[in-house]
């Protein structure tokens, strides 16, 4: 009878969609349009949860199939269109603005509980002298042995203001202590560093376009600017996968002329084209620039590089974009969810799209291939030179990246490398500055001797072989316990070959002057 009753108000509220959709819909039905067809799809669709929900031999949970229903239906066009239950609206919406209410600390699981993996600076899990290795083993009360970390996370959250108190084993001493902590609001910064790394010449490496990412690059180019006495900057969007499509506009106006088009979105409803123009005074619109990237640069990453480039506002060094031209629109559809759905293609100032899968256009088995090279066109930059579509951003000068060994890929996904810097933390109380910072052969032997008992015996070998790569990610993991994780890249760039190349191109205005010219 229960049953019965949930599916009268199923029809209910189908009754009512498939009316207000007539309404709303501006042509008269007939039998072929596609007017007809969604609301046939949607008639068949209420029909067969009706027959199940009175007739299967089980009970079933109507939500988690619809649920199912909904996400293997979306499977079928792009991966970037995404439904967003309301359990999930609050992971979606801090990868939209990157805030949230919390203590400000990454976390892992450890044997017997949740441990602090990273704390950020200056938020309340570091203030209250919280480090990597620190073990959290009861929150408010509730022991977190048996706790995975999504839901440890999860009660780390919550409204501002409030005090959550945690019972924590120290790494160092082996105390345990209860500590109360005042939950902040925590943003993290796009810009993660920036500083000058040779002869007046800036960098600032963005991590994420999120909401206010351009006052986050805006600050840090004023204090290169004002402390540093810059006088050319690096731009690093190097496995930047994108996000706001706004503040990649509002971060390409810091450079530009106000009132410059950036790039226009082109969608199947004229509703949604739109011409995204520079509207701020930019900061500076004749410093050299150098954008590094690489295949993991997407969407707005590739925003900002297509408008740099097209408009001869800098040289671009690294290897092809990942090719990522397609944007997206949330849309509330009730119950707190929500759908991000692709709504438009984007064009970069020259009128190329850099996306390079086709997904209008699936092969008998539902796969999905590039675009084929003969439709790939040519265009032109303002200066004249000649790029293309139908692939990602091509640089202006290729400079390839050595792939990463199996070995390391192996102690990076067991956490080995991050084990190993937080037990190194507790033998060392301080180390050199990252830029210097290197391993002796002795110390990197203690960590052969450490992973022995971690089954990589058989991999000696591969340690030895690729000792010189292994040291470097290890030395960058260790960095980031001392100096947070700007320290990791502050270890990496002067070993860095692309940064190199940067350098050198900054460094001789006159090939600045003639790749821009080419």
């Amino acid at each position: 009878m229960c049953r019965n009753n949930n599916f009268l108000l199923i029809n209910m509220k189908k009754n009512f969609f498939i009316a207000a959709l007539l309404v709303a819909l501006p042509c008269s039905m007939h039998a072929q349009s596609d007017d007809f067809k969604v609301a046939k799809s949607i008639d068949l669709y209420f029909s067969v949860l009706r027959e199940l929900s009175l007739y299967y031999v089980d009970s079933i949970q109507l939500e988690n199939l619809v649920n199912v229903s909904i996400e293997a239906m979306l499977k079928e066009l792009d991966p970037y269109t995404e439904y967003v239950s309301a359990e999930d609206a609050d992971a979606f919406d801090f990868a939209i603005t990157g805030a949230y209410g919390g203590i400000g600390a990454i976390i892992r699981k450890h044997n017997d509980g949740i441990e602090i993996s990273e704390p950020y600076r200056d938020y309340p899990a570091d203030k209250a002298g919280l480090v990597p290795g620190d073990c959290i083993l009861e929150i408010e009360g509730q022991s977190t042995k048996n706790m995975d970390v999504q839901t440890a996370s999860n009660q780390l959250k919550g409204p501002l203001g409030n005090i959550i108190t945690l019972t924590v084993r120290k790494l160092k001493t082996g105390d345990t202590i209860r500590l109360p902590l005042t939950r902040e609001r925590i943003h993290i910064s796009d810009v993660d560093y920036y500083g000058i790394l040779k002869d007046s010449i800036g960098y600032i490496h963005l991590n994420a376009f999120t909401k206010g990412g351009s006052r986050d690059v805006a600050e840090a180019f004023k204090a290169l600017k004002k402390t540093k006495k810059m006088k050319s900057l690096i731009f690093d969007l190097r496995s930047n996968g994108g996000g706001a499509l706004d503040e990649a506009v509002n971060i390409t106006g810091l450079f530009v002329p106000r009132g410059t088009t950036v790039v226009e979105a082109r969608g199947r409803l004229k509703d949604f084209d739109a011409r995204y123009v520079t509207k701020e005074t930019p900061l500076d619109t004749d410093i050299p620039i150098v954008v590094l990237v690489n295949n993991m640069s997407a969407s707005s990453s590739e925003i900002v590089t297509g408008a740099i480039q097209d408009l001869d506002r800098g040289v671009i060094v690294g290897t092809r974009t990942f090719g990522k031209g397609l944007v997206q629109s949330v849309r509330d559809i009730g119950f707190n969810a929500k759908l991000k759905i692709t709504t438009a293609k984007y064009y970069t100032p020259s009128g190329r799209c850099v996306q390079i899968v086709d997904y209008s256009h699936r092969r008998e088995d539902g796969s999905v291939g590039n675009i084929p090279d003969s439709l790939i066109k040519a265009f032109k930059t303002r200066n004249g030179r000649t790029v293309y579509d139908g692939g990602g951003i091509t640089p202006d000068i290729v400079i390839e990246t050595p792939a990463y060994h199996k070995i390391s890929y192996l102690l990076a996904t067991r956490g080995l490398f991050r084990s190993y810097a937080i037990l190194y933390s507790t033998t060392h109380e301080r180390i050199a500055p990252p830029e210097t910072f290197r391993l002796t052969d002795k110390e990197y032997e203690a960590f052969l001797q450490y992973l022995s008992g971690k089954d990589f015996d058989d991999k000696d070998a591969e340690l030895t072989t690729y000792k010189s790569e292994v040291q470097e990610l290890l030395e960058q993991e260790i960095c980031s316990i001392y100096y947070y994780q700007e320290g990791s890249l502050r270890n990496e760039l002067p070993r860095d070959e692309q940064v190199s190349k940067a350098l050198e191109v900054l460094g001789n205005k006159a090939e600045y002057r003639k790749i821009l010219n080419r």
